[in-house]
């Protein structure tokens, strides 16, 4: 049985030398959710907390956005496969649709979404939205809910 039964969270960091302790709960608060959208404005931090969250998870490998090839492979801990999504410049879902998303989306293990309003469609019923928003002081807001 998972430990967080909160459908809604909100974490705040105020420099990237916070963002470790954020990332780990958001994991903490993921339990067994294995979507996990990030939305965001461009500049907000996703990328960068994608890669705090594979370090806290294990990966070992360097993590970057895959803004061209749709998606990357990382392996965590356990060598189990996390996989990592921009859909940025996708023009439409049946892009997405192409490379096997819904097979990925299906195997089991967690996918780290960019850009899910691009597929909303094919997202998973079940997972967690993780909402970035930058304030005026430059700290970031991380709202987190799951469905």
């Amino acid at each position: 049985m998972g430990e967080s039964t909160q459908p809604y969270k909100i974490l705040q960091s105020k420099d990237l030398s916070e963002l470790k302790q954020v990332a780990s709960e958001i994991i903490k608060f993921a339990d067994l959710e294995k979507i996990w959208l990030f939305e965001g404005e461009i500049g907000a931090g996703k990328t960068t907390l994608i890669k705090e969250i594979c370090k806290e998870l294990g990966v070992s490998e360097n993590v970057s956005s895959p803004t061209f090839a749709l998606i990357n492979e990382y392996l965590g801990a356990n060598s189990n496969s996390i996989y990592h999504f921009d859909f940025y410049r996708l023009k439409s879902e049946t892009e997405a649709l192409d490379i096997g998303s819904e097979e990925y989306f299906s195997s089991g293990n967690i996918c780290l979404i960019e850009w899910p309003s691009k597929i909303e469609s094919l997202i998973p019923p079940h997972h967690l939205r993780i909402s970035l928003k930058v304030d005026n002081n430059q700290q970031r807001i991380f709202h987190l809910s799951k469905t």
